[in-house]
């Protein structure tokens, strides 16, 4: 390793190509790291006293193969953002320069000549700095000044911008901003691959750019150490695609969250890692693995990968399927992933039929949704269902599993009917997160035509107005105010319609009897209410023992 304290702009001239590699997350500096940039160039610009700034490290590593080349090639380590984000820079002061009259220290072709292109350079060659696939071509496109791509990198695109409209504010002289580049200081840091290991120093060092996510962590640490032909074929058959899948979110915990997943299924003892340490769980797990391929391990990544998605972003051709697991995602369980990675896996390989794989995921819906509803703390499922697998026959698949999860006790337990009816009547549903999921479920149990309950909005029978009318209070009995505030927010008062703001605080039979009414309306949840005459705590009640009775077949519980 060889490190040398010099000047940025120097370290660009002569003909060298640096190379984003394929590992390396993609351009990520947003307007405030450029800002900060500009204005540490304008200090030191109209500073005499300053001879030069420093900008952190650029590490590259050097090979053998590459260093034969007409133009030698370095892959940058660590440095991309400054890098790209000068890069930039340079490309919007070289075109200020072109359409200016000013005297400048530089002319605009040697600017570009000296620190953006290699001169005589053909094809990728030209270009001094040559980013990863995702947003090599906007690059090329900005520097060239050509027509943006529909598949831009925006962030480039973004950032271009500002500085075109910094460098056009009348106070800027454009001399004066290229002396405050020029004292840019970098220390230059270079590798060999037969001697140094590029992984410690990567993570050793302390960069001043945006903090890396740990999948950016892992994606390095699987490629970084492998010859540029394994990294490429890697890299195109698994990490890409996989990459790929997660794009739907922006959100780099998702992957995260993923390989904790992943780490979870393959631990023996069914050790979950804590969700800001993956990366180092990840490598502890590779290197306990010393007779496995790195290909083969990524390949197995990638693999699990497909069943994370599918339930995270509920991809799923048969529809039967697709909608169990948007209900689990309703649900927010994803602690019950880990488990279902397997069973999907098992699914997907045919050692569980279609049915069985329905039938599992009714019961992991059921079980959720009942120790929801009875109030049981969720905080012992995540190591519950991380080590659930470990307790099925695969031999008899569901049937082990009912088991397992009928046997689980205290506040592990699968609530039973007694216990989960005995809550559903009493439980204030209207403000229960699930409330719009629990009215679903009822309204569309064994229909085939299902009901769109989401353009139906939650109605109150029993209104919730405090100051109920005579003809409310008339309905209810002497004690009124005890029943609405016992009964107002629970399932027995709780019903669906489209017609909110014209049933309003209405008496209860002019809810019933107008257009759109009670009588008048197709959901199932509002069938019975067209023949009663008035509506009162009996009839509360029994309403709501009839939707329990339905409940406990929506959400059943195992057969023991």
């Amino acid at each position: 390793m060889k490190a040398t304290q010099t000047n940025f702009l120097k370290f660009l001239e002569g003909n060298k190509q640096l190379i984003i590699p394929i590992y390396q997350r993609p351009y990520s500096w947003k307007i405030p790291q450029c800002q900060q940039l500009w204005n540490d160039i304008l200090r030191a610009a109209n500073d005499n006293t300053i001879s030069g700034h420093f900008i952190g490290s650029l590490v590259y590593m050097v090979d053998s193969v590459y260093l034969t080349a007409v133009i030698p090639k370095l892959l940058v380590i660590d440095g991309q953002q400054r890098l790209t984000t000068l890069s930039l820079l340079l490309s919007v002061l070289s075109k200020a320069i072109r359409a200016s009259n000013e005297e400048i220290d530089i002319s605009s072709e040697a600017l570009e000549d000296f620190y953006l292109f290699n001169r005589h350079a053909k094809g990728s060659e030209r270009y001094k700095l040559l980013l990863n696939q995702k947003d090599r071509e906007t690059l090329i496109r900005l520097l060239e000044d050509t027509e943006i791509p529909d598949d831009k990198s925006q962030q480039l695109v973004d950032n271009y911008r500002y500085f075109e409209i910094q460098i056009h504010k009348p106070d800027i002289d454009l001399n004066a901003l290229y002396r405050g580049i020029y004292k840019l200081m970098i220390v230059e840091i270079s590798l060999e691959r037969d001697h140094d290991n590029p992984q410690l120093i990567f993570e050793s060092l302390n960069s001043t750019g945006l903090k890396l996510s740990e999948a950016d962590k892992i994606r390095n640490y699987v490629l970084m150490g492998l010859q540029p032909e394994k990294q490429d074929e890697i890299y195109n058959l698994y990490w890409h695609p996989m990459e790929k899948s997660f794009d739907k979110t922006a959100n780099s915990e998702l992957f995260d969250r993923f390989i904790r997943d992943y780490l979870t299924i393959k631990s023996r003892s069914g050790t979950i890692p804590n969700i800001g340490d993956v990366y180092s769980s990840f490598k502890i797990y590779v290197q306990d693995k010393k007779d496995t391929l790195i290909k083969e391990i990524v390949a197995d990544v990638y693999l699990y990968s497909k069943y994370f998605v599918k339930l995270a972003f509920a991809q799923e051709t048969d529809q039967e399927i697709k909608q169990l697991i948007t209900d689990i995602n309703t649900l927010r369980v994803d602690v019950a992933y880990p488990f279902l990675i397997e069973v999907y896996d098992d699914y997907i390989q045919n050692k569980i039929g279609r049915q069985e794989f329905i039938s599992i995921l009714r019961l992991v819906e059921s079980y959720v949704f009942r120790r929801s509803i009875c109030g049981i703390p969720t905080s012992s499922m995540n190591k519950s269902f991380a080590t659930l697998s470990r307790e099925i026959d695969r031999e008899n698949y569901l049937e082990s599993l009912q088991i397992a999860l009928g046997g689980k006790k205290s506040y592990k337990r699968f609530p039973g009917d007694e216990e989960f009816r005995r809550e559903l009547v009493v439980k204030d549903i209207y403000n229960f997160r699930g409330c719009n999921y629990l009215l679903r479920k009822l309204e569309n149990y064994e229909h085939k035509e299902l009901v769109n309950v989401p353009k139906y909005t939650i109605e109150h029978i029993m209104p919730q107005n405090p100051n109920l009318s005579l003809e409310w209070q008339t309905d209810l009995g002497e004690q009124w105010k005890e029943i609405q505030a016992k009964y107002l927010h629970t399932i027995g008062n709780l019903t669906l319609t489209g017609y909110n703001p014209e049933l309003s605080d209405r008496p209860f039979i002019e809810k019933r009897d107008i257009n759109g009414g009670f009588a008048d309306s197709p959901l199932r949840l509002n069938r019975g209410l067209q023949h009663l005459k008035q509506w009162n705590e009996t009839e509360i009640n029994k309403r709501a023992e009839s939707l329990a009775d339905m409940a406990v077949k929506v959400w059943s519980s195992p057969c023991m």
